[in-house]
């Protein structure tokens, strides 16, 4: 048994959760009660932000040609801040509105994964595509289009639900809610997006950095003891020859980018933002007496290490925005999206809105890392 099964030795799945599953590893088992609560959540989320749905507000608001108003539940204004915050600093290369370029370009609800033939001519905004910023109307959680708008939450997606299930544990932890009785050390794992709920910064956990070219090797560690840690890269949806067409798109011209292979963001939480007390560790850095746990399968294959003179990512310009405080408050939603928008937008220009720190691989094997990364790559 590893380090984590001793510490954390309860699991509850929930397979087939938005397409990846999700499993929740704890200290003290689940109660069989509150599992029902959370799939039910879980089913709701599905049901009002899936893009596959007819049913949900998101398909409806797709099939509305002349547009309409169109109700949320509450607990998405969050992520709503989030996006207007990511398609600010990543100057619009984010944008929920990606949903009519992915069915074009053949990720649609049916799965055809068939490019349209003239799909290159009416992707992105700069073919007229509707934009969040100008085809969106907010009213609170409310949203009104005058046209069809085709929505994608896919790039914070899986991270809010890991929030908002993370929420129901913390609101829970000491029997006094329905889930009740966990323990103090949890973690969230939702396909590699992640939320870590450790009680000792000397004793993090280990995360293994996917090589893209090979899922079954590692190309780096991380160590985070209280936190999110997100990684994205198209590896894992993609179709057409050598990752031509992907999920991961500029929403500018609506295709796939491809300057990049794969980030890792780190959004340290709790005492991680300041240190540890007990090691003085750098912010967002695991201690140096912390067990390396190195998987068996690694890849000696990342040439050097850009960025690693920066020193950390620095605080940044306060948005001055309800997203600032949503930032704070879902971690992992905001570790997902900047982990998709660092493959169109500069680490440095996101560093002027998020606090967080990341490492990237790029296509050649070169790799870049943030001083305050709290890992390494296993460099040739």
């Amino acid at each position: 048994m590893n380090q984590l099964q001793q510490r954390m030795p309860y699991t509850t799945a929930f397979p087939g959760a938005l397409g990846t599953g999700i499993i929740i590893r704890s200290a003290h088992p689940i109660s069989p009660s509150a599992k029902p609560d959370l799939q039910a959540f879980i089913n709701e989320y599905d049901a009002t932000l899936s893009r596959f749905r007819s049913d949900s507000p998101v398909g409806r608001m797709a099939a509305a040609d002349r547009g309409g108003s169109f109700d949320f539940p509450d607990w998405t204004l969050p992520l709503f801040h989030l996006y207007d915050a990511l398609h600010t600093a990543s100057r619009g290369a984010i944008d929920p509105c990606v949903g009519e370029d992915l069915t074009r370009l053949g990720y649609g609800a049916d799965m055809t994964f068939t490019v349209e033939p003239d799909a290159r001519g009416h992707t992105g905004s700069i073919h007229g595509r509707p934009t969040w910023r100008n085809d969106v109307e907010r009213h609170g959680t409310t949203l009104v289009t005058q046209r069809a708008v085709h929505l994608d939450f896919g790039a914070c997606g899986k991270g809010y639900l890991v929030d908002l299930l993370a929420r129901r544990l913390r609101e829970n932890i000491g029997g006094t809610g329905s889930i009740g009785g966990i323990g103090n050390e949890w973690l969230i794992d939702a396909g590699g997006d992640m939320a870590i709920n450790g009680s000792d910064a000397a004793q993090p956990v280990s995360i293994g950095m996917e090589d893209p070219d090979n899922p079954s090797n590692a190309i780096g560690i991380a160590h985070m003891s209280h936190g999110s840690f997100c990684a994205s890269a198209p590896s894992r949806r993609h179709w057409g020859a050598a990752y031509e067409l992907h999920h991961l798109l500029n929403a500018i011209d609506g295709l796939p980018a491809q300057g990049v292979a794969a980030t890792w963001v780190a959004v340290s939480t709790s005492d991680e933002i300041d240190g540890s007390p007990a090691t003085g560790a750098r912010p967002g850095t695991a201690p140096n007496t912390a067990p390396d746990t190195t998987p068996d399968n690694t890849t000696e294959a990342v040439r050097t290490a850009a960025l690693a003179n920066r020193p950390g990512v620095p605080t940044g310009t306060p948005t001055d925005t309800a997203a600032d405080a949503t930032f704070t408050a879902f971690p992992t939603a905001a570790a997902d999206g900047l982990a998709t928008a660092l493959f169109v937008t500069e680490p440095d220009r996101l560093a002027q809105y998020f606090t967080f720190s990341c490492a990237l691989l790029t296509p050649d094997r070169r790799a870049m890392m943030d001083s305050g990364f709290p890992g390494r790559f296993f460099t040739a």
